[in-house]
């Protein structure tokens, strides 16, 4: 269930949100949830882009998840009784569910007018019903949405609050040859841009492949992979980059596009 709270300023047209409400109960519907309660304030012309959403959900336990710790139980000890930053243990394999930087680059070229030459698309979509089939699935330790600050971002928390290594090749990140062009143009690294269509996920290796599979059967995960692996022969991120060298992965200073959340 979820919460809707609306925050629309002063001569905001109709017709925007009507746009707004048709499309939040479409993804709703999607989604399976309902929004249960929320509030609508309206406030004098300022110049914050017209409207603000801030929504917040609650959900309960499921047995997929109780299945999925069994599993991770099968290989190692596990203790956690939820999918946290801190659980990730040497040999552990990250995936990402499909090519990152896409909404980022989407909100730029729609707020500051840029035109890439291209269809690049936000990657905003529910996730709910692809993360049950990855727990019923099996294995998996860590999961996390890699939104502002990119996939930078969520590789450092994990690193931090797991005390350990994170190693990625950057050959395996799935990335639009679009969003690779706007991003070089621009100067910005589509490591630290947002998504919100995307999931990382941190798995035991023995059911690596198996998630791998079952992502790439859904629309949402047909472009994921096998990014790295948890490490314990150092402390940082480390992106082994296409020609072979090695560079600290450090977290992006700042929020390099517009604010997307």
């Amino acid at each position: 269930a979820l919460t809707c709270g609306m925050v629309l300023e002063e001569g905001l047209p109709l017709a925007d949100l009507d746009k707004i409400l048709e499309s939040m109960e479409q993804t709703c519907k999607e989604a399976g949830v309902y929004v249960v309660t929320g509030d609508t304030k309206v406030v004098e012309k300022s110049g914050f882009g017209g409207c603000v959403i801030n929504t917040s959900g609650i959900g309960k336990r499921s047995e997929a998840l109780e299945h999925n710790i069994a599993e991770v139980k099968k290989h190692r000890q596990f203790s956690s009784r939820w999918l946290l930053d801190s659980n990730l243990k040497k040999g552990d394999k990250l995936i990402v569910s499909g090519t990152v930087g896409d909404h980022g680059v989407t909100i730029l070229s729609a707020q500051e007018g840029y035109n890439f030459g291209s269809n690049i698309k936000s990657d905003v979509a529910p996730l709910n019903k692809l993360t049950l089939k990855l727990l019923e699935v099996g294995g998996i330790v860590a999961m996390k949405d890699p939104t502002r600050g990119g996939l930078s971002n969520s590789l450092n928390e994990w690193s931090t609050k797991s005390k350990v290594g994170l190693m990625v090749q950057e050959s395996k990140v799935p990335l639009r040859g679009d969003v690779k062009v706007a991003c070089e143009m621009l100067g910005l690294d589509p490591l630290e841009i947002g998504n919100e269509g995307k999931v990382l996920i941190g798995v035991v290796p023995q059911k690596a492949e198996e998630v791998l599979a079952v992502l790439r059967e859904t629309k949402e995960g047909k472009d994921a992979a096998i990014i790295g692996e948890a490490t314990s022969d150092f402390s940082e991120v480390v992106l082994e980059t296409v020609v072979g060298g090695k560079r600290i992965m450090a977290p992006p200073v700042g929020d390099p596009i517009p604010r997307i959340c």
